[in-house]
């Protein structure tokens, strides 16, 4: 059982990877004329190494021939098998290790196969990239081509084949000839004109350029141009040039100008074109234009309200160009689209397009836009500068890229800031803003800004500014002045109120009365005035009670000196009552006298001193009286300080009222018989 297994399994796993070859398929055949009949077939490859065996019948099958290949699918037979006309069959055998299997038997006709005889030519103008082609039947060897070019050099190739084959021969080697020159094939006009002046005069620029048919090598010797009055042609007058321009300077009216070319051979027909009055108004139609990219094309398409209009003049030049050489133009008829290939146009610049409609002979009003071939990102980026830094906000203000340097149409612009150490912020607007408000900004903080310029093709940035913000606002600085200024003027309103309806009490508190010392009659005393003096005794009716009275007494010459003047309780604020009440115009009621205070109650008896008691006082003329601090019913009861009822009086009025205690303005002094003094 197992030897059996041994023998079965190797040739189970043979049978399983067995790959014999696939079966030829798509056998085709091309009989060469000058070299072999060559076969090919399907599959092109096998996985395994494979060789072919094509088996071909020939001379209506009476002869037979073979051809061998190796892994490729396609073999040749020798041009002594194949001689048209005949009839072959053909049939392919394929084997590899695995096996073999042939196709299936396929017939040709040569003449059907046959690659060869009938010519093919094909031409182009050297200076164009497509060909023409023109197919001809010759029993011959030549052939002329028409309908070409005056003065054009083209380049020629052939190729062949019989009738009877489907198959074409290679192209022959190229070869280069030149057509005769003929008169000029004329010429396409155009017109310039400028504004008209007081006198009614203008300028009208002519540019002419040879016709869209016209052959590239044309030669042209000079141009003829005459032009004339509408309504006048005896006034006709002539102009030759060598150039393709020339500067006229016409009347108001309408005139007519017709420009031909010539050489040697002859003259052109004349191109002719009307110069409109200066009064007249061009008719309008073109309602709006648009330019756009299609491929390696610029194309610009209009829209029109007058259907009978099929002509039109479509005018371009770059924008920036100041020389009418730059110019160009052509005429477009039955269509409302006019492109050109990039490749005519400058990449980068901006051209401007106008496209006139025409009527018969009158030029209507044109519709203008600018257009690029080809954008890219603008050279430099747009200069900016920061203007009205505040607290938060800053406005970025820019320049617009000049139009040498834009590279195309400036879609928008992009500011980009950011905070020291901070992210980076942007803000976009359209191409017509040139400023830019930027807010929520932080206080006393530096910035950092820049402006990119973006057209279709990609952005470019502009330099960079460095600013920072404000700690404080104007506006804050204008409230708190005003609000400082306000609470200031408020105040003066009220203290101004206030003095109106007191105004003893605020002079008194703004401006004090200050004593002037140089003023005092201290200097006049002398020891004269001393001498009406009285001295006061004592005297105790009841026995618990001590009268003081005044004495005279010898005074020291130094007395004088030894006064001093207290000013410091002069600014107490005293009522007028209470001064009416304790001392009321005491000694002539002078404000700024000098008095003495009178005798305490319990003053020591005049026996405890060798010498009586001395009132010394600042007269001003009076009598002085003995009641000095009483009140002014007890005064009038005694003349003098020594007689009455006076000690009883000191007695009643023994303590002394606050204000006048501290508002003594001069001290007492008591001097004994050995010049002591006491202070009572």
């Amino acid at each position: 059982m197992w030897t059996w297994t041994l023998w079965v399994v190797p040739l189970f796993c043979k049978f399983i990877l067995a790959a014999p070859p696939a079966k030829p398929e798509n056998i085709s055949c091309v009989f060469y004329y000058d070299k072999n009949m060559t076969c090919t077939w399907s599959p092109e490859k096998e996985s395994n190494e494979t060789s072919y065996t094509v088996y071909m019948t020939y001379s209506f099958g009476k002869s037979t021939g073979i051809c061998n290949a190796s892994n490729s699918a396609s073999c040749s037979f020798p041009r002594r098998y194949v001689l048209p006309p005949d009839n072959c069959s053909i049939e392919v055998e394929v084997q590899n290790r695995d096996g073999k299997i042939k196709s299936d038997i396929t017939y040709w006709f040569l003449d059907d196969i046959g690659k060869w005889s009938v010519r093919k030519g094909t031409s182009r103008p050297l200076s164009e990239s497509h060909w023409m082609e023109v197919n001809f039947q010759s029993a011959g060897f030549a052939y002329n081509l028409t309908g070409l070019r005056a003065f054009t050099e083209y380049v020629l190739a052939l190729r062949c084949r019989t009738i009877e084959s489907s198959f074409w021969s290679n192209w022959s080697e190229e070869k280069t000839g030149m057509t005769e020159e003929e008169v000029p094939c004329g010429l396409d006009l155009w017109r310039i004109l400028s504004a008209a002046e007081e006198d009614g005069r203008r300028t009208v620029w002519l540019l002419w350029k040879k016709a869209r048919e016209a052959p590239v090598l044309e030669k042209t010797l000079g141009y003829n141009i005459r032009y004339f009055p509408e309504n006048n042609t005896n006034l006709t007058e002539t102009r030759n040039t060598t150039t393709q321009h020339l500067e006229l300077h016409l009347g108001g009216e309408t005139y007519w100008v017709y420009v031909a070319s010539y050489n040697a051979l002859g003259k052109s027909p004349e191109a002719e074109l009307r110069i409109p009055a200066v009064q007249e108004q061009p008719f309008r139609c073109i309602e709006a234009m648009q330019a756009y990219h299609a491929q390696d094309l610029l194309v610009v398409a209009w829209q029109s309200s007058a259907p009978d209009v099929d002509s039109w003049m479509v005018e371009w030049l770059p924008d920036l160009a100041s020389e009418l050489s730059v110019i160009s133009w052509e005429s477009v008829s039955r269509v409302r689209n006019w492109t050109i290939h990039q490749d005519k146009l400058k990449p980068f610049v901006c051209y401007n397009i106008s496209v006139y409609p025409v009527v018969q002979d009158k030029m209507g009003e044109p519709y203008s836009i600018q257009a690029y071939a080809k954008e890219a990102a603008p050279s430099e980026g747009p200069v900016s500068k920061v203007e009205s830094i505040g607290v938060k906000t800053v406005t970025v203000t820019w320049k617009e890229i000049p139009k040498s340097l834009r590279n195309g149409f400036v879609s928008n612009y992009t500011i980009f800031y950011q905070a020291e150490r901070g992210r980076e912020f942007a803000k976009t607007v359209n191409s017509s803003i040139l400023q830019c408000d930027l807010e929520s900004l932080t206080r006393q903080t530096s910035y950092t800004v820049q402006v990119m310029a973006s057209t279709r093709a990609g952005g470019t940035n502009g330099t960079k500014i460095n600013f920072k913000t404000l700690s404080i606002s104007i506006f804050e600085i204008i409230l708190i002045t005003s609000l400082v200024g306000g609470g200031l003027f408020l105040l003066t309103i009220l203290t101004v109120t206030y003095g109106l309806k007191k105004p003893n009490q605020l002079t008194h508190l703004c401006c004090p009365t200050v004593p002037n010392p140089a003023e005092s009659s201290i200097a006049t005393w002398r020891r004269e005035d001393f001498k009406d003096k009285s001295r006061m005794k004592e005297s105790d009716d009841s026995g618990n009670t001590e009268d003081s009275i005044l004495k005279p007494c010898s005074v020291s010459a130094d007395l004088i000196d030894k006064l001093v003047v207290t000013f410091e309780n002069f600014l107490e604020e005293v009522s007028i009552e209470e001064a009416r009440k304790g001392q009321g115009n005491i000694l002539g009621g002078e404000a700024n006298e000098y008095v003495m205070s009178p005798s305490r109650p319990g003053c020591p008896h005049p026996e405890n001193f060798e010498e009586p008691l001395v009132l010394t006082e600042i007269s001003s003329g009076e009598p002085y009286h003995q009641c000095f601090g009483m009140p002014d019913q007890t005064c009038s009861e005694a003349e003098e300080c020594g007689e009455g009822s006076g000690p009883k009086h000191l007695r009643e009025e023994g303590v002394l009222k606050p204000y006048l205690k501290n508002s003594l303005t001069t001290r007492l002094f008591l001097v004994h018989e050995d010049h002591t003094k006491r202070e009572v």
